[in-house]
């Protein structure tokens, strides 16, 4: 009887009265279940719960349990979720980071709120509407907190400036500042260009065409593209640099789900770069949109994939918004490349956190070192138009696999890098040095500077006083690695940012190395 009772969607209450169990059946449809419950329990439950706390749990669960990417948002979350992806944020304008308990102002956004105001590249805030921050070691969340804020409303800032005895008032009326989502777009080569792209926000496309077309002045012949460390964001800004690359008429990428039904992207203009030899690196942080890219130039024979197998993901989520503010993102469909594979890696139903344990599991089964740990499902077998094999249900597997490379990283570097010394030691130098380093206005110049400076030597001094210290054998092998950090820390700790951060980094990059000799052999062909 209970059985058939349950099937037809009834629910049990319970009530104990003088001495006697009583049982009360309320009929109510399925789909009301849930909110039959929830009244009962704002009702009848012997404490006092805020029902809205048991519906965000209750949702967050009911979600979880679907798949690993269907997630609830709630109020307080929403603006920090969003930002990144729309491409802007409201606040003052400034790159900043904290040294000896001081927020120093590394760089201002170009015309910016803060560069209007004739905020300057190492200024100290000392104050923030009449409030001390210096010396409090606030959180850097607190003090981004602090100086954002909605656009047109002011904040007051007291700044402490070399050469100046006094505090300087400045009031600064806060503004749209652009989030971008291209860290570096520079010629590593003669010939060759090099784009790194670190999220698919809503102006991602925009950005990489200004990108693009910059490199080709600058005689680019063939483009190293960039997609490592990157989570993914709006799909169809993927489509379109995707477009830059094919002939009209090729497909991207098309999605299908229960409620969805099969929908193609198409390549439709003659791209900026159609005929431009192109390398993608990924890795096994590169997902969902980066996926989606790698895909397609992948499966059209378009280009060469290098690196190491990318995260996974392959499922489609809808942004659904409700009237408190908070929000949800529902899986409603499936991308596949064009070669019709879909890379969702397996997941179960139950919302075990196992799935975001796989990126260890690879680590310690030797895949992100050696190629032939990686493990295909034959029955997932594709193939491009060329008869190259491809496999779908685990991620992009690259055309060239390259491994983490640790040759150089020892227990000496390992002290460094447990105490953080290269960045503080980046940091202390740039605050030294601002006045020169502010007017240093492209890489070469800064290379030549840095070259000058001597910073292994002051930088073992600095580690030693740290309590850091080792053999001579151990600096020289890890010397190469160290000294390309702290260069690129410093540039980055300059008005250059990201141009004076990155291309510091090639010599010990391996993945880069091997994609920059790849892409020129492709130009000689």
């Amino acid at each position: 009887m209970l059985a058939g009772v349950l099937a037809l969607g009834i629910i049990l209450g319970i009530r104990m009265q003088e001495s006697n169990l009583q049982r009360q059946y309320l009929i109510v449809q399925k789909w009301n279940k849930l909110n039959t419950i929830l009244n009962y329990i704002d009702k009848e439950y012997v404490d006092n719960i805020p029902r809205s706390d048991i519906e965000e749990q209750s949702i967050e669960l009911i979600l979880k349990s679907l798949d690993p990417h269907s997630v609830y948002i709630p109020v307080s979350e929403m603006q920090g979720t969003n930002e990144p992806l729309e491409g802007n944020f409201d606040g003052i304008g400034v790159l900043f980071n904290t040294l000896s308990d001081t927020v120093v102002v590394m760089s201002t956004i170009a015309g910016g709120p803060s560069e209007r105001v004739g905020v300057l590249s190492g200024d100290r805030i000392i104050t923030i509407n009449d409030s001390a921050v210096a010396g409090r070691k606030l959180p850097q969340d607190s003090l981004m907190r602090l100086l954002r804020g909605k656009s047109g409303t002011k904040v007051a800032v007291g700044i402490k400036r070399t050469g100046e005895k006094k505090l300087i008032p400045i009031t600064i009326t806060r503004g749209k500042i652009p989030i971008k989502s291209i860290d570096v777009a520079y010629m590593s080569t003669q010939r060759t260009g090099y784009i790194k792209i670190s999220k698919f926000s809503r102006n991602t496309h925009e950005e990489f065409e200004k990108a693009a077309h910059k490199l080709l002045k600058e005689n680019m012949h063939g483009l190293v593209l960039d997609l490592r460390g990157n989570t993914g964001g709006y799909l169809d800004q993927a489509v379109e640099i995707a477009n830059e690359f094919l002939n009209p008429g090729t497909l991207i990428v098309y999605t299908e789900g229960k409620a969805s039904k099969r929908k193609d992207y198409v390549a439709n203009r003659h791209g900026l770069l159609i005929n431009t030899p192109v390398v993608v690196l990924i890795d096994e942080s590169s997902a969902s949109a980066s996926e989606v890219l790698a895909g397609a130039i992948q499966d059209n024979d378009r280009g060469t994939i290098i690196g190491r197998r990318s995260f996974g993901k392959g499922l489609v989520q809808e942004p659904i918004f409700f009237n408190d503010g908070s929000g949800m993102r529902l899986t409603v469909a499936r991308y596949y490349t064009p070669s019709g594979r879909c890379i969702q890696r397996p997941y179960s139903l139950n919302g075990s956190n196992e799935y975001y344990h796989e990126i260890q599991r690879r680590y310690e089964h030797g895949e992100l070192g050696v190629a032939d740990s990686i493990k295909q499902n034959d029955s997932l077998r594709y193939l491009t138009p060329s008869g190259k094999v491809v496999y779908g249900g685990g991620g992009i597997t690259p055309d060239v696999f390259v491994p983490i490379d640790t040759s150089n990283i020892n227990e000496y570097y390992l002290k460094i890098f447990r105490k953080n010394l290269i960045y503080k030691y980046a940091l202390q130098f740039a605050d030294s040095n601002r006045k020169r380093l502010n007017s240093i206005k492209t890489f070469a110049e800064l290379n030549t500077y840095l070259k000058r400076e001597q910073l292994m030597s002051k930088f073992t001094s600095y580690a030693s006083r740290n309590g850091v210290s080792g053999a001579e054998e151990e600096l020289r092998a890890s010397r190469q690695l160290i000294s390309s950090q702290l260069k690129a820390q410093i540039g980055r700790n300059t008005p250059l940012d990201d141009d004076g951060f990155y291309p510091f980094l090639e010599n010990i990059d391996n993945t880069l190395q091997v994609a920059i000799q790849t892409v020129e052999n492709q130009q000689e062909q």
